[in-house]
């Protein structure tokens, strides 16, 4: 069983509303992804993966926003807009997977018009391996499929957003 461990933002609250920026930019957004923290990860972390995922998407299997694989276990947090790839945030052999859209990158938050509110959920999880081998155009699906026995630690934040 893995074990849990904390995930935290100074960009919102557990449960409360993203940014305006975090979100889309065709919803209002600016396509930023707010920073994130994690701490005690359980002995034996050697890489982290972090995921965004939408469970409340009218799509079936939820909407992937994010996805990135091979953070060191040095690293414990990500700044605001790491997940642009223009703007170099991340560390050096992380690889980002392709989002929902076809995308190596964030993708804000965009609930369809009169859905509701919808829960992002930030997963960090730990691994027992410094990379895990899954092809980098693997979608994010795929990605969280493949940490199977290599997990050994999961944190999560759910932030919401609304149209």
């Amino acid at each position: 069983m893995a074990d849990d461990f904390t995930l935290s933002s100074p960009d919102f609250e557990p449960g409360a509303p993203l940014p305006t920026w975090a979100r889309a930019r065709g919803g209002g957004g600016e396509d930023r992804s707010p920073a994130v923290a994690w701490s005690g990860a359980p002995e034996g972390t050697r890489s982290f993966v972090l995921t965004l995922f939408d469970p409340d998407a009218p799509k079936s299997g939820g909407w992937w926003h994010w996805a990135v694989r091979d953070l060191p276990a040095t690293v414990d947090s990500l700044p605001a807009n790491a997940g642009d790839p223009d703007a170099g945030l991340l560390p050096a052999g992380a690889v980002t997977h392709p989002n929902e859209d076809g995308q190596r990158r964030y993708s804000g938050a965009r609930p369809p018009r009169g859905h509701g509110p919808h829960r992002y959920v930030f997963t960090v999880s730990a691994l027992d391996v410094d990379q895990l081998e899954v092809d980098p155009s693997a979608t994010a699906a795929t990605l969280n499929s493949a940490l199977g026995d290599h997990l050994i630690g999961q944190a999560q934040l759910t932030g919401i957003s609304e149209t």
